[in-house]
């Protein structure tokens, strides 16, 4: 491996990381350091909910649902991931919360790569 490089496993690397693979939080030495996306492998156990909803959101973001059943709560909009592959696309400045209906595993792309965000639930 070189410092261009970097092989992994999602599952594994994002429990170090509370699901985060890629973005501006990692060291700027780390091939998975990004100021144009953050990326997540999202591994949620049935009933995991967002704690408070997203306001102010200076990104846009795409979540695609791996496995299971995942609902997205938009302003005025209820958006629900059943199948493999199902994804929803979000603009800047739309709040959003979420909540996993089944036992679920969801990739999240956002960007910019902002910091300041707390990469918490």
């Amino acid at each position: 491996m070189n410092d261009t490089v970097y092989v992994g496993n999602a599952g594994k690397d994002a429990a170090l990381d509370r699901g985060w693979l890629l973005g501006h939080f990692k060291d700027p030495a780390d091939p998975r350091h990004s100021e144009d996306v953050e990326i997540k492998w999202g591994v949620h156990p049935r009933g995991d909910e967002r704690a408070h909803w997203v306001t102010g959101e200076a990104r846009t973001a795409l979540l695609v649902l791996v496995s299971g059943r995942f609902r997205v709560e938009l302003p005025g909009r209820t958006v629900l991931l059943a199948e493999q592959g199902d994804y929803v696309v979000w603009g800047r400045g739309v709040d959003h919360s979420w909540y996993a209906e089944e036992e679920s595993v969801v990739l999240t792309v956002r960007w910019p790569s902002v910091p300041g965000y707390a990469t918490s639930t």
